[in-house]
């Protein structure tokens, strides 16, 4: 690549980053090509499609983020090893709404971001199951359970930074006493969402038709 177009990507992934984090990646293109100083043309030539630009923005923190999952995953303490992981993830989406709306929405083209996705959820059942063979979260719980309220609770996380910018980790605290074992004195009133129920709940809450 010659160094003026490397440049101008250098330019373009640097805007989409900063633009991203302050207003999501439903951002408009014209936006960052703007703040890049570069014209439409030279955006689309670099980044044929707005998942390949989210892809050269993300790709990098999205693989770290699951490296955090295997690092979770191998943690001997099953409940330390979840309650690290989800607030490293927490962290990211405080930080930067780009990141919050990758996890509750569905972005054609971002190969590491469906990477992280299937793997986020093979971390989560297998830290839930470890934590309940270890006697540290309650035995009713299941991997739709914390999935939905994560991906609620994650949604208001860019509202309430504006505010109090901690104020999620007294949210997500609560969340997790909920899952220990020692709060299992009474049964839960309802049953677990279905894994088709959970595919349908999440498409609402980014903004998308529940499934019937």
């Amino acid at each position: 690549m010659r160094k003026d177009a490397q440049r101008n990507r250098d330019l373009l992934i640097a805007a989409a980053r900063e633009i991203y984090a302050e207003r999501g990646v439903d951002a408009p293109l014209d936006d960052i090509a703007r703040r890049a100083g570069v014209g439409n043309a030279t955006l689309y030539r670099r980044f044929p499609t707005r998942g390949a630009l989210i892809e050269a923005v993300f790709g990098e923190s999205l693989t770290h983020t699951l490296r955090r999952g295997e690092e979770a995953r191998n943690a001997d303490d099953a409940w330390a090893g979840l309650a690290g992981y989800l607030e490293y993830i927490f962290e990211g989406l405080a930080a930067d709404k780009g990141a919050n709306d990758l996890m509750t929405t569905s972005i054609p083209g971002v190969h590491s971001l469906d990477a992280l996705k299937t793997h986020h959820y093979e971390t989560v059942c297998l830290l839930i199951r470890r934590a309940q063979e270890q006697g540290t979260m309650r035995d009713d719980v299941v991997v739709e359970d914390l999935l939905f309220t994560l991906a609620a609770l994650g949604r208001v996380v860019p509202a309430s930074v504006t505010v109090a910018p901690h104020a999620w980790r007294r949210y997500l605290g609560l969340l997790l006493d909920g899952l220990r074992a020692p709060a299992a004195t009474t049964a839960l009133p309802a049953p677990p969402l279905t894994p088709d129920q959970l595919t349908g709940a999440l498409r609402a809450l980014a903004g998308g038709e529940a499934d019937g």
